[in-house]
């Protein structure tokens, strides 16, 4: 009896310390998962900035249109994630 009391009591233990790290380990994934959407949604604003300031064209897009955008103030078409329309 005593045996099978210690084993369902080490069971548990086990399987809180378990629950418990694969929480931490969720947590953590989040978090990264967001700094990577983050990391995209910057880099692709630094982009853009970058080709407005040396006078580039991404691939497939032609000069006219463009610069048709940008005068009547309409967002250029840069990366933008779906975390930060949520919020």
């Amino acid at each position: 009896m005593i045996l099978l009391w210690s084993t369902v009591s080490a069971s548990l233990i086990v399987a809180l310390l378990a629950w418990r790290q694969a929480r931490r380990t969720a947590k953590q994934l989040a978090q990264l998962t967001e700094r990577h959407w983050e990391l995209r949604y910057q880099h692709g604003e630094l982009r853009g900035r970058l080709q407005r300031l040396t006078g580039e064209t991404p691939p497939g897009v032609s000069e006219a249109p463009a610069s048709d955008a940008q005068a009547s103030g309409q967002p250029d078409g840069s990366f933008v994630p779906l975390s930060s329309l949520k919020r």
